[in-house]
């Protein structure tokens, strides 16, 4: 996949996990090439759910 459709793709993303949790904002979304931990860290905490939970929402990260 490339990066312009996996980015397209991420925006579409954004905006339903915005919607089913509203105490997400762009920040806490913030996907940066090597963060992947940082960003997954920020969920956990903001969601309190842990590392499996997340990527069961999120399963492409």
């Amino acid at each position: 996949m490339n990066s312009i459709k996996l980015k397209g793709n991420w925006e579409e993303q954004k905006g339903k996990l915005k919607q089913k949790f509203a105490a997400l904002t762009d920040n806490d979304l913030l996907f940066t090439e090597g963060k992947k931990e940082e960003m997954m860290e920020k969920l956990q905490i903001k969601l309190g759910k842990s590392k499996e939970e997340i990527l069961k929402i999120i399963p492409f990260i």
